[in-house]
Parts: structure tokens; C-alpha cells; sequence
């Protein structure tokens, strides 16, 4: 077991119940005040540890990091240092707010300067995103989208059972959750005997997501196994890929969506190691046919991580309109890594791959608004008596995300983004 991990840990904070963030949690964020300059932080409860402090007043001796790690605007300086670094990290972190350890708690002008609260503190984009990868991994959305644009007996395109289909998307446009997003433009053919038109997207879309943060990687050239991926793996964010569907409708062919996709990506600001989710992994759905041999791979791999969306519009409560789980995801993350370096793609610390949108097998956990609302054909409706086939502007889309087991629960907090008018 990662010391870290032990359910019977508990920490001198003092830790709501429910919450995302117990000290089996230790997540990695970046975050400022009003005082202070973006740094490093974790979280424990409802207190934010500001890691560049612990580092100043010498907490951190013998790890291999310097000043500069922890006082900075990202956390791609952390993870040059690479899992292990990071793990002995995060185990440092524990030790020093478990409740049996007093080399902390007992120095209450140190404890002063290294706990904020919540609610005082920017949470700010916690990686620099050098390259996207999004990926199409969930069998039951890939099926419900060819269902509803292809023949029902040939939903799934012929490559899809034997790789994990994926492209390359726009770093530039990933925020943080809390930064709203205008409704984006772009031609669209509403009528299919007329010609196109340009305008603001009429459909636009989330798309429930989870993203994993990589370390750097192998040099150009060289692949990574999957039995190697998880130690060039940091940890996962929860993700909401927006789209406008009737832009992607008439732009996607021959190369894939464009100015669909590439307004904006929102992430929530903590990343959870994968040391922290290790406890909850589980078996992934069977896969069939035999993948091929560079594909293959031994235990548990995938994640029992359950999600959430819910529609919030302006001035009125929110309404939860998916429940969903990771664990339904047909490919997993080392088999989308491996894929993705199989031909000698190199990654860098900070690459992040989108999971792709997350759907099971129910309606009800639909991953987006195209299926929960079946192109239109069958409306949601809010708790405000309002109807909706797609997002409207002052909507705010909610996602959360949690696992739970041996009466542990630890969490990635949420995204919440709200949908402005066209610009």
C-alpha cells in the first residue's frame, strides 16, 4: 500500500464529511491571493496548503526540489522530477498533517503561513498544456452517435473496435473552471438543399470528460508499453470538451471537427495523482476482438470514478442530468498512451489527453446533451420548468467527480463553466 493511501489516516484539519479532499487525497493545484503570487498548493478539507511556504520553512529536505518548483504559475517545473519525486511528494505532504505527526501542527506561526482558506484563493490553471490529444474511448457514446447519424446495425466505424480512435486539439483554448465561454460561430447548413450559413452555433454542446496529465516521456522515436504508461502518467483532471454540434455537423468531414471543438476546453483546477486513485481501480469492460499485441495488458486498469453533470440557469437552482462513470470506458489510458506513441510520438510533462466523452449504458448516463437529449428529439427538463435540447446562454454546465471505497472518498472537486452570448 502507498502510505499515503491508508484509510486509517486521518489529519489534524479538520475534514467536512463528504469531502473531496481528505488527506488521502493530496491533489496538486496552482492558486493566488490577493497577497500572493500564483504557487504550488494541495488541499485538505477546506484549507489550501501553500507548498512554496512548507518548502521555505525547510519541510521539504531531502527531495529532490528546489525553490522554484513550488513558487511559479504551473506544475510542469514539479513533474520534471518525475513520478517518483512526485509520490515521495505526496507522501511528505501526508506525514506532516497526519494527526500522529506534530513536527507541524505543534509550530503554529509555520502552520499560520502554510494553511488559507478555501474561499480566499484564485484557483488558477494548474498546468501549461503543451499539446491536446482528445480521444473517442466510450463504446456506448461512439455507438449512440453512429445510431443516430449512420445505420443503427453499423454505428461503430470499422477501425473502432481495434484502436483507440483519437486527434490532435487545441492546447490554447484550456481553461480553468470559474472562466466563462462565449457561444462560438462558425458555418453551419441548417437546411441541406441551400448553402451554408454563418452564425452563432444553435447546438451547443458539453461533452463529459476525464483528462490524464502526462510526464515527460520517451525521446522522438521511441514508444512507451503499456505496462510502462502509468509511470509517465502525473494524474487526472475532470474535463468538459465543449462542442458545437451543428458547426462539427457540416465542417467534420474529411478531417474531423475544427471550430467545433477548438473554442474551448474547460478542466477542474485540482489534479489527482494516480498514486491517490490507485486504490480505486477495477477490470475494464472485455474487449473484443482480441486487441493486437502492442494494445495488451495485465490487471486493473481502469477506474471506478463516479461523475455528475448538471445544468445550472442563470438565476435559478441546478438540475443533475447525468450520472455517470469512468469505469465504463472501453479503451483505457495505457492503451491510449501506448497507441499514442507506438509510432514514435514523443510526450512532454504537461501533454494532456482528453478521455474522451463518457457515456453508459443507461440514458440516463448519456455524457452529453446530443444523446441525453437525442439530437434534439426528446428535451430535458430543468427544475425550473424550463426545457433543453442543447445549452443555453446564462447556463452554467456542473461537472464532479468522486470515488469511494473501503470508506474513503476522495474527489476532484468540479468545473463549473457558464455559456455567454456570441460575441
Amino acid at each position: 500500500m502507498i502510505r499515503a493511501n491508508d484509510p486509517q489516516l486521518t489529519s489534524w484539519i479538520d475534514v467536512p464529511e463528504n469531502s473531496d479532499f481528505p488527506i488521502q487525497n493530496i491533489p496538486f493545484g496552482v492558486f493566488k491571493t490577493d497577497t500572493l503570487s500564483p504557487r504550488v498548493g494541495s488541499r485538505i478539507g477546506d484549507y489550501i496548503i501553500d507548498l512554496k511556504s512548507l518548502f521555505v520553512l525547510g519541510y521539504f529536505e531531502n527531495l529532490p526540489f528546489s525553490a522554484e518548483d513550488f513558487d511559479t504559475f504551473s506544475l510542469n517545473n514539479l513533474m520534471r522530477h518525475g513520478k517518483k519525486a512526485t509520490s515521495d511528494l505526496r507522501n511528505r505532504i501526508s506525514k506532516l498533517f497526519d494527526s500522529t505527526h506534530t513536527d507541524l501542527k505543534k509550530n503554529d506561526h509555520h502552520v499560520s503561513q502554510v494553511l488559507i482558506d478555501a474561499d480566499k484563493v484564485e484557483m488558477l490553471l494548474p498546468i501549461e498544456v503543451g499539446d491536446y490529444t482528445d480521444f473517442y474511448s466510450s463504446r456506448e457514446h461512439a455507438t449512440n452517435v453512429g445510431t443516430m447519424f449512420r445505420d443503427p446495425n453499423n454505428a461503430l466505424l470499422p477501425n473502432w473496435l481495434w484502436l483507440p480512435v483519437g486527434y490532435h486539439g487545441r492546447s490554447s483554448s484550456i481553461i480553468p473552471s470559474g472562466v466563462a465561454v462565449h457561444r462560438p460561430k462558425g458555418q453551419t447548413k441548417p437546411d441541406p438543399e441551400k448553402n451554408p450559413v454563418f452564425g452563432p452555433s444553435q447546438r451547443v454542446d458539453f461533452e463529459l470528460e476525464m483528462a490524464f496529465i502526462t510526464f515527460d516521456g520517451k525521446p522522438l522515436g521511441d514508444s512507451i508499453s503499456t505496462e510502462e504508461a502509468e509511470n509517465y502518467i502525473f494524474g487526472m483532471c475532470l474535463f468538459n470538451d465543449w462542442s458545437a454540434r451543428d458547426i462539427q455537423q457540416w465542417e467534420y468531414v474529411p478531417l474531423g471537427p475544427f471550430l467545433a471543438k477548438n473554442f474551448a476546453s474547460s478542466i477542474s483546477p485540482w489534479i489527482v495523482t494516480m498514486d491517490a486513485l490507485e486504490p480505486y481501480k477495477v477490470e475494464g469492460p472485455e474487449q473484443d476482438p482480441e486487441v493486437l499485441t502492442y494494445l495488451k495488458y495485465e490487471g486493473k486498469k481502469s477506474y471506478d470514478i463516479a461523475l455528475q453533470v448538471a445544468i445550472q440557469p442563470e438565476n435559478a437552482a441546478e438540475t443533475v442530468i447525468c450520472n455517470s462513470n469512468f469505469k465504463y470506458m472501453y479503451w483505457t489510458m495505457v492503451q491510449q498512451l501506448a497507441h499514442h506513441t507506438v509510432n514514435g510520438c514523443n510526450i512532454r510533462r504537461g501533454d494532456m489527453m482528453g478521455s474522451g466523452t463518457i457515456s453508459g449504458p443507461t440514458p440516463d448516463s448519456y455524457g452529453s446533451m446530443l444523446e441525453l437529449a437525442w439530437k434534439g428529439t426528446k428535451p430535458l427538463t430543468m427544475n425550473d420548468g424550463s426545457e433543453r435540447k442543447f445549452i443555453n446562454d446564462g447556463d452554467t454546465v456542473i461537472m464532479r467527480g468522486y470515488c469511494q471505497a473501503d470508506g474513503v472518498r476522495i474527489g476532484f472537486g468540479e468545473v463549473s463553466t457558464k455559456l455567454l452570448q456570441a460575441k
